[in-house]
């Protein structure tokens, strides 16, 4: 009997070339969601081997932060068409280690092209301003300079777009880089870091670690490293912040949400249902601005969850690689359990189970780690199933007498990334968007993330930092101001010992 073939190995890309990952000592597995099986391993970075990445940026650091912004530019336009051509293969591989269907998954490196594009623009984002004669023969003028070393250490959910959102505002700007992505889907990373290269970009300005908590200390500790972004749960980012902003680095550091949408009894009960299934259950939840918690005012819920009832009904749940299918498996065996065990303090803690999904099997894929849609509804503020960030294909609906209230109720979540009111009435839309503690609203509009040119950000304990990422505040994040006073004429002022005036 023939032994089944070992599973490929993926490892770390530094100073322009892979590095053979047999110099690993501990290794991750990357799963096949679908099937349940190990279809890859990844090497884990030590320290030593973090410190390589960074030396490696910083030493080209020096070079790229001098290349004209023209030659910049023209590397960010070459790896710009050379992702456009790479679009399948990116979502096959996502698509593969994530569990998210294909078409889910080219739309993700849709979006990360996006900022992408906007990073193209980087002689705009990057100038100065130049004020003359502030005092007599005296001009000031400020300048947008690179930080250094960045880092990014990124989320399984999004593998494309939420390494671009750090990686194309940072290299525009004339930084390098070293990330850090998710052990669970590691390979898009790889496959970036070869089209820099084809692109042109130099040696040393992208490095790709693989790794865990060692790897993630080793870069929040390291001196060489200058910007720390982060993108994951709470906890960590509270971690990160901290950490990174102990160790004197600029850092921002994007935590959990808890997303809710506002239905009004005037809404369109279809297009809203449309958006909240689509919101709840895309990528089996596992978005950070996926919607999970629905709030009905007034008599809204009865026509909305009937509504939402049929259309679940008719969704199709499998592998991602079929693209027949409209959700597919969560990413671990452990999210899985994890997301099973949340169901079932749901239960115990009184809430009405109006759509299992916790017996879900698909043909052919039984070892895959599949959860169907669910939902809960007479959810009270103190459950769990409320307050914790599940992660997953699971739905929270609390019913609320009016809009005040649901805005009350969102006031009082720890959490502010994003939310959404549906409804035809513009005062009340209007009032909604004034009043909501949260980062980014949406009207009519289930999931709003912004397009590439505005920034991602939420408040509260979805962000611990100042700026948000990518758009304008990414290039500030990415960049320091500089203010020059100058003065040119060779007729000396004359000795004056008080602090020096505009006149």
């Amino acid at each position: 009997m023939q032994a089944p073939p070992r599973p490929k190995t993926i490892g770390h890309f530094i100073g322009g070339a892979a590095v053979d990952p047999a110099s690993a000592t501990r290794f991750g597995e990357v799963f096949d969601p679908a099937r349940g099986e190990v279809q890859a391993r990844v090497a884990f970075a030590d320290e030593a081997t973090v410190d390589h990445a960074v030396r490696a940026a910083r030493q080209a650091f020096a070079g790229w932060s001098r290349t004209p912004i023209g030659k910049r530019t023209e590397i960010l336009f070459s790896f710009r068409e050379l992702m456009r051509k790479h679009v399948a293969d990116f979502a096959a591989l996502v698509s593969s280690e994530h569990g998210k269907i294909v078409h889910d998954a080219e739309g993700e490196v849709a979006r990360a092209l996006e900022v992408i594009d906007f990073a193209c623009g980087l002689a705009q984002q990057t100038k100065g301003q130049f004020s003359e004669n502030v005092s007599r023969s005296v001009d000031t003028y400020s300048l947008r300079q690179p930080v250094g070393v960045c880092a990014g250490i990124t989320p399984f959910n999004f593998p494309m777009m939420v390494p671009a959102w750090m990686f194309a505002p940072a290299i525009a700007a004339g930084n390098a880089f070293v990330l850090k992505p998710s052990e669970r889907d590691p390979s898009a990373s790889v496959l970036v870091a070869q089209l820099w290269k084809e692109a042109g970009l130099p040696d040393g300005v992208f490095n790709v670690v693989h790794g865990d908590k060692v790897a993630v200390d080793a870069l929040l500790a390291h001196p060489m490293v200058d910007a720390i972004s982060f993108v994951g749960s709470t906890p960590i980012a509270k971690h990160v912040y901290e950490t990174a902003a102990k160790n004197g680095k600029r850092v921002q550091a994007l935590g959990g949400a808890k997303n809710h949408m506002v239905i009004l009894p005037d809404a369109d009960m279809d297009a809203a249902a449309d958006a909240l299934v689509s919101a709840a259950y895309g990528s089996a939840g596992q978005r950070c601005m996926a919607i999970s918690a629905s709030v009905t005012v007034g008599d809204a819920a009865g026509p909305l969850l009937d509504a939402v009832r049929t259309r679940v009904a008719k969704l199709k749940v499998g592998a991602g690689h079929d693209r027949t299918n409209d959700m597919g498996p969560v990413v671990t065996a452990q999210a899985r359990d994890r997301i099973l065990g949340a169901i079932e303090l749901g239960l115990k803690a009184g809430a009405t189970l109006a759509i299992d999904g916790r017996d879900l099997r698909v043909g052919g894929y039984e070892g895959g780690f599949f959860i169907g849609p669910t939902l809960f509804d007479n959810v009270k503020p103190e459950m769990s199933i409320y307050r914790d960030e599940i992660f997953g294909p699971v739905l929270v609906n609390l019913r609320s007498a009016t809009l005040e209230d649901a805005i009350g109720l969102i006031a009082r979540n720890p959490y502010g990334n994003g939310t959404a009111i549906f409804t035809r009435n513009g005062a009340a839309a209007r009032k909604f968007q004034n009043e909501v503690e949260v980062g980014m609203v949406g009207i009519n509009v289930p999931i709003p993330v912004p397009v590439g040119y505005y920034s991602f950000g939420g408040w509260k304990n979805s962000l611990f930092g100042d700026l948000h990422i990518y758009g304008e505040e990414g290039f500030r994040f990415y960049t320091r101001g500089k203010v020059v006073t100058s003065r040119w004429d060779e007729a000396g002022a004359g000795v004056n010992l008080g602090f020096p005036t505009h006149k």
